[in-house]
C-alpha cells in the first residue's frame, strides 16, 4: 500500500489512489507531471485542469494524465473567515496512460465510472 505524503497542499482521492496503483504510476511521478506538465488542457469535470507529460519510447509513446482541481485554503476563526498563507489547496481527482499521443486542445476521453465518481462527490459536497 502505498503512503501519500501529507506535507503539501494535497489531497488524493480514493479514486487517484486506485488508478495509481491500476496503472503502476509511483506519488513522485504524478506530482511530476503535476508540477512540470509538457501541455495544460481545461478538465473535462467543472472547475477542473489536466496536465500531461509523454512518456515511454519512440516505438512506444504513451501519455501521462493527470486531472487536479485548485481550491484556496481557507481557516475559520470565531472572527471571521481568513485565506492561509500558503494559499491554494490541490485535490488529485485522478492519473492514468494515455496509449499514443492525444489530440492537442481536446480533452482526453473520461470512462464513464469516473463521470459518476464526480457527481457523487459533487453532490456531497
Amino acid at each position: 500500500m502505498q503512503v501519500l505524503s501529507r506535507q503539501e497542499n494535497l489531497y488524493w482521492t480514493d479514486h487517484v489512489k486506485t488508478k495509481m496503483r491500476q496503472y503502476r504510476l509511483s506519488e513522485s511521478r504524478v506530482k511530476r507531471v503535476l508540477r512540470h506538465p509538457k501541455r495544460r488542457e481545461v478538465g473535462v469535470a467543472p472547475d477542473t485542469t489536466a496536465g500531461m507529460q509523454p512518456a515511454g519510447s519512440p516505438k512506444h509513446p504513451y501519455e501521462i494524465w493527470v486531472m487536479w482541481q485548485q481550491k484556496l485554503k481557507i481557516q475559520k476563526s470565531k472572527l471571521k473567515t481568513q485565506f492561509s498563507a500558503g494559499g491554494q489547496r490541490i485535490t488529485i481527482i485522478s492519473a492514468w496512460r494515455y496509449p499514443g499521443i492525444s489530440p492537442v486542445h481536446e480533452p482526453p476521453p473520461i470512462p464513464e465510472e469516473v463521470w459518476e465518481l464526480i457527481r457523487k462527490n459533487k453532490i456531497r459536497t
